[in-house]
């Protein structure tokens, strides 16, 4: 599981040193990040369980969501793109949880950005930019080939393009994508809203009805605490 640590630049995050700084350094908002890796840090760990209701308002960010509205279970995943153990999840473990419970209408899954850096952030806006459509096969793709741009050294930006060419984007698109402060500022206010008001501070975390699960799960920890929600009668 990956902690948050540095502090994420919502405002000045690319605005400070545009595109061109952006491609030359990858330091922007003040944190250089270029050919590092998330950092690690011990925080005090969230509640338990939150609101549903609180935890189910829409923000100003649509969900980007798989599976039916009106499943009895809704799981909530709040990820880093730069995160280790996000990754693990997504390539390990996602699968065998979509055919077990997205597929079969039991369970809503819910993926929300909660970058731990400003390339986690760069990436879950190419995401976004791709298009409902697309966003998850990219973020899929992202996260398999994390080795390839999370942790390189030198600048990451053409390791980034490459991928996103997969999904259709030009230089332009990429381009105007990565400089685009509103999607910035929406990535920013959700992970300060799940910060703040549900305690997320490391990555991933999911809320299962409201409940917590904070450490990098197998299909088996989903199991026991989805198999018994599913069990009740409404």
């Amino acid at each position: 599981m990956t902690a948050f640590k540095n502090t994420f630049s919502s405002r000045s995050c690319l605005r400070r040193a545009a595109w061109l700084g952006f491609v030359a350094t990858i330091a922007v908002g003040g944190i250089a990040i270029i050919g590092a890796g998330p950092s690690y840090a011990q925080h005090k760990s969230g509640p338990a369980e939150v609101s549903v209701d609180e935890l189910m308002k829409p923000g100003d960010l649509p969900d980007l969501t798989l599976g039916p509205a009106d499943a009895k279970v809704t799981v909530i995943e709040y990820a880093s793109m730069t995160c280790p153990h996000c990754a693990h999840f997504e390539n390990n473990v996602f699968d065998s949880f979509k055919k077990k419970y997205i597929d079969t209408g039991k369970v809503r899954f819910v993926f929300r950005e909660f970058p731990l850096d400003n390339l986690a952030a760069a990436v879950s806006m190419l995401a976004r930019c791709a298009g409902t459509d697309k966003a998850f096969p990219l973020i899929q793709t992202f996260y398999q080939k994390q080795p390839d741009w999370a942790f390189v050294q030198g600048n990451p930006v053409p390791h980034l393009f490459d991928i996103a060419k997969q999904a259709g984007f030009t230089q332009a698109s990429f381009d105007k994508c990565l400089t685009d402060q509103k999607l910035l500022d929406q990535i920013t206010a959700e992970r300060k809203r799940a910060s703040e008001t549900f305690g997320v501070n490391a990555t991933p975390t999911f809320f299962i009805n409201g409940k917590r699960l904070q450490e990098a799960p197998t299909l088996e920890d989903f199991d026991k605490i989805i198999e018994p929600l599913l069990a009740e009668k409404k």
